[in-house]
Parts: structure tokens; sequence; C-alpha cells
């Protein structure tokens, strides 16, 4: 299950005034879900087992069978994640020392629909595959596009210079530019970074 989470991407979702980022991947066997509020990191990965326990515990009045239980929690949780909760379905968090809770409420086949997951906080490993490791990747990747974009603004801020040597001019004065200056950008990029941060 969780080999097969790594592939999923973080979505981010709201309960009432808490943000989170959460990622979730189900199959007829089990899930495993994923949620942090980027202090900390919780996760449940539930069997076939302890679902169906699970199940006859909150829905005393329901009798499927557990894929069909999965598939149904399955809908429901994607189109959260998607960012479009279904209007017939209710989620709520509560978090503990001990975890974080994340309580379902909806209707199947006409009848209440209760589910909760019981995060318990993810060890380290497990932060570090899904989160610290894929977000220093995509930095190093971020920052190599962006030398990379800085030498062709320089290039273009050149070959720009060279035709005006030789006698070239706007034909449209609207699209003059200023030459691009590496240290002021930077500057600029961490000051609008410091202020949206605030």
């Amino acid at each position: 299950l969780e080999s097969s989470l790594l592939t999923q991407p973080w979505a981010s979702v709201r309960f009432g005034e808490s943000s989170f980022l959460a990622k979730v991947y189900f199959r007829d066997t089990g899930y495993i879900l994923l949620i942090s509020d980027l202090s900390s990191v919780w996760y449940e990965s539930a069997d076939a087992e302890a679902v169906g326990q699970r199940s006859k515990e909150l829905n005393k009045r329901l009798t499927v069978h557990v894929s069909s239980f999965l598939n149904h929690l399955c809908s429901l949780m994607c189109p959260l994640l998607a960012g479009q909760p279904g209007a017939t379905t209710a989620f709520s968090c509560h978090r503990s020392p001990s975890g974080l809770r994340l309580h379902v409420k909806s209707e199947l086949s006409g009848l209440p629909f209760y589910w909760d997951f019981h995060c318990c906080l993810a060890p380290l490993d497990m932060v570090s595959r899904h989160l610290v490791r894929p977000l220093i990747q995509m930095n190093l990747v971020l920052q190599c596009q962006v030398q990379e974009l800085i030498s062709l603004l320089l290039q273009k801020d050149a070959e720009i210079e060279d035709y005006k040597e030789s006698g070239a001019t706007l034909s449209r004065d609207r699209l003059r530019t200023e030459p691009f200056r590496e240290e002021v950008f930077q500057q600029n990029f961490v000051a609008e970074v410091r202020n949206s941060a605030s």
C-alpha cells in the first residue's frame, strides 16, 4: 500500500479552520492515508479485517462486503482531495497528543454512513519518503530551471545589445525592456516571499 501511495499527489484540504495536505490510496484489501499540517504528519494503514471490524462498530445497520465499503469510502475521499466534496458528506477532524482522528459522515444505500480514520504520528522514514525527499528534489529541479532561465535572459540581453550597436531600433516602443539584473531580481524575489509569508 505504501509504495502505491508514493505515486499519489498531495492535495490541499480544509476541515473547519484547519488546513492540511493529504493523500490516500484505496484498494479492495485496504487503504493508507497520509495527512499533514506541515508541523506534524499522521497516517493510518488499515487492511480488510480492520476495516470490516470498524465498519460493524460504526454502521450497525449496514451489511455490505468490505470491498464495497472501501469503494464507497474512496468515492467520498477522492472528491474531497480534488476540491469537490460531496454535498451530502461532512468531514471533521480532532487532534490530540496521541494522533489525529478524521470523521466522515455521509449516506450509503439511503442509510447514515460513518467512518473514522484513526491516524497516528508517521515514523520519520515515512515522512522522509513522502514529504522531505520529494520537496528537496523539487527544490533542486526548480533551482536548475531558474538558473537556466537567468542564463537565457542574460543571453537575450547580450543579443539585444548587439542589435542596438548595429543600429537596429524597436518598431514598437512598448516592447522595450530594461536589462536583466540577477542581483536585483533575487533581492525582489526574497522580499516578496517574506511579505507573502508574514
